[in-house]
């Protein structure tokens, strides 16, 4: 009897993988580890010996904040380092988000980045998913979730100032969002607010109860 099950596990995990050396080469607001490593090869055998730079970047939270009641959205607005030379320029719509610190769990994050970048309480956290953002050269795992809120009068300016935190908090409406997404514009270009959005589009309808 055939199933319609697809097995997507690869036929290799982590002991596939022979790490000969690891190095810090750069410890500051970042981390970057230099590995010589091998692995193992489809065809069989092992892989020769090859080098690898890796950017230690950890555990990450991301929430979107919806209005049910409204159908509005609120994104964070600020300034990105890696977004410089961007053609729309380098102050990016995101989801609300944060990193995770040593011994906090995701919601932890998720309520502690709400107040700080949106000011706001949230009942209740629904999970989306995680994902790796850049698996071919950054540890970091992206855990999103989606929180429902009154955004009636949310909107202003939040951040940390001893972290150099300049950011604006904007209520946008859903439709208008989806558009953009659809059409593919530039105003909306990161993975977690994308996926964010697009888990929104599929799941609204049961968080209006």
């Amino acid at each position: 009897m055939s199933s319609d099950k697809t097995d997507l596990q690869p036929p290799f995990t982590r002991g596939a993988v022979d790490i000969i050396e690891r190095k810090t080469v750069y410890d500051g607001f970042f981390k970057m580890h230099k590995l010589r490593l091998r692995h193992r090869l489809y065809r069989g055998g092992w892989s020769g010996e090859m080098e690898r730079e890796l950017f230690v970047r950890g555990n990450a939270v991301g929430v979107l904040l919806y209005d049910p009641k409204r159908e509005q959205v609120a994104l964070t607005e600020q300034f990105r380092i890696g977004a410089l030379e961007r053609e729309a320029g380098p102050w990016c719509l995101e989801i609300v988000a944060g990193m995770v610190e040593v011994g906090e769990s995701l919601e932890d994050v998720a309520h502690r980045e709400l107040q700080e970048e949106a000011g706001l309480e949230v009942a209740e956290l629904h999970y989306i998913r995680s994902y790796l953002p850049s698996p071919g050269g950054s540890s970091e795992r992206m855990h999103l979730f989606c929180a429902t809120a009154d955004l009636s009068s949310v909107e202003g300016y939040f951040g940390l100032a001893d972290e150099h935190e300049d950011i604006r908090l904007r209520v946008l409406p859903l439709s208008a969002l989806l558009a953009a997404l659809d059409e593919g514009a530039v105003a909306i270009d990161n993975a977690a607010s994308i996926i964010s959005l697009q888990w929104l589009q599929l799941h609204r309808d049961r968080l209006c109860g």
